[in-house]
């Protein structure tokens, strides 16, 4: 361990290691339920998917013996594979959680696989498990505020970058590691982060997006694992030289990774998704919904539509014709093609028969992004779209909200409803729901219908 008094992974470390379910304020912990609910929901749903499938046949060739479970699916796999797996699952679709304001985080896919992996390896409760998802959202989403949105510009993603950090705390957490090893937990997440953004660009390889989480996941288990037993990282691995903030972020700030820590909880600033599709399209299909609900239109009343918002989206989710899933979940022009022609609350409408629909074609060639009319900087999420229709009126609506946000939570039913979506076709699904809402007062989370 370093001599340094104070460095910003060993306070982290201390907070992380010391907290108790009874420090957290009641909103933080039903926001933790919620994101539990949500990942094991969409993990559900994920699990059908073919990249899915085809790390979760990786998984069962290596697992060998253990005592976690692949979500959905009967038999034991070891703890880290089970991580992998189910991190893949939970992102694999667009639809799990993150944060508002944007930080480069998710959550769901990160921190809820490491959870159940390692809670039902050891055998925890699950009030257990609600605390360590607390302390991992705590630690994570301060790494990602620090950054200060400077990692994906030069080309990183920024969740499996901020995931094995929160994964590891997750775990080291649930193994009741004391500051000493949380910090050498993290020292040693810094070196197991990772995630290119090159598929934005590629017109190919989207799969790799979905792998991210679920090495996020997986590297949480490994990195508690290690520190358990004396394994050590660098305690200067998130504000030192050469460390985390200094590689891989530009604009950042190091004082933001420790401030307002036990005094403000971010976990109440976890966010939703609403629609199976990357966030920065979530305003947009919004502001659609406003428009249509004020006065009713089709695609073929369409001539030209206009989305203004961020640099971000102008750079990175502005591809006019996306050729797989992912490409199509990261484009807004794609996404907002599907809110004028078809259900974009539909997983279906971001697939093959949404790519191939010829009234979305044609409408993908009508949308453009653009730019905020004054330059001005706003609400990294905020956009405002507006309709030229064939008859020559022009009607706009913006949105910088949308429900699922901390502003806006999902209601307890919504939430129901969006899990049994979900979940629809496992068996155990009704079950499942009904003990993930009374997590906190189950003795041993390995009774979880589960598979």
């Amino acid at each position: 361990m370093s001599c340094a008094s104070a460095t910003a992974a060993r306070t982290l470390a201390h907070f992380a290691s010391a907290l108790e379910l009874e420090a957290i304020p009641e909103l933080d912990r039903e926001r933790a339920r919620q994101c539990l609910i949500d990942a094991v929901g969409v993990a559900l749903f994920g699990a059908s998917q073919p990249w899915s499938r085809m790390v979760a046949t990786y998984a069962r060739q290596y697992g060998g013996q253990g005592t976690s479970r692949i979500i959905g699916e009967p038999g034991p796999i070891a703890a880290p594979l089970a991580a992998l797996t189910n991190g893949v699952f939970a992102h694999a679709f667009e639809l799990d959680s993150l944060r508002k304001p944007g930080a480069g985080v998710h959550p769901g896919a990160a921190l809820v696989p490491t959870a159940l992996a390692l809670g039902e390896e050891i055998g925890v409760a699950g009030k257990a498990l609600i605390t360590a998802i607390v302390a991992g959202c705590e630690v994570m989403f301060r790494i990602g505020i620090a950054t200060r949105q400077s990692v994906e510009p030069r080309g990183f993603h920024s969740p499996g970058l901020t995931g094995p950090f929160g994964a590891a705390v997750t775990a080291g957490h649930l193994l009741g590691l004391d500051a000493a090893r949380m910090t050498h937990a993290l020292g040693i997440a810094g070196s197991l982060c990772g995630g290119l953004l090159a598929f934005v660009k590629a017109g190919n390889g989207a799969m790799v997006k979905r792998l991210h989480l679920g090495r996020a996941a997986e590297a949480g288990v490994l990195a508690a694992r290690l520190a358990a037993q004396g394994f050590e990282g660098p305690d200067t691995i998130l504000d030192g030289d050469y460390g985390f903030l200094a590689s891989y972020g530009k604009d950042y700030d190091a004082t933001l990774l420790t401030q307002g820590l036990g005094e403000r909880f971010e976990t109440r600033n976890l966010c939703l998704k609403r629609y199976p599709c990357h966030i920065m399209a979530h305003t947009p299909l919004q502001a659609i919904e406003a428009l249509r609900a004020a006065q009713p239109f089709t695609a073929d009343d369409v001539e030209k539509v206009t989305v203004r918002g961020s640099h971000k989206m102008q750079s990175h989710h502005a591809d006019p014709a996306p050729t797989d899933t992912m490409a199509a979940q990261y484009s807004v022009p794609f996404c907002v093609a599907v809110g004028i022609a078809g259900n974009p609350m539909d997983p279906a409408a971001f697939g093959e028969r949404g790519r191939s629909d010829p009234r979305i074609r044609t409408l993908l060639s009508r949308i453009d992004i653009a730019p905020w009319r004054d330059n001005a900087e706003r609400n990294a999420w905020a956009s405002e779209v507006t309709v030229l229709f064939a008859d020559g009126r022009e009607r706009t609506a913006a949105a910088d909200d949308f429900p699922g946000t901390p502003t806006s939570p999902l209601s307890a039913e919504q939430l129901r409803d969006k899990f049994r979506v979900c979940a629809a076709g496992y068996a155990s699904a009704e079950t499942l729901l009904a003990q993930l809402e009374a997590i906190e007062t189950m003795p041993d989370v390995r009774v979880l219908a589960l598979g």
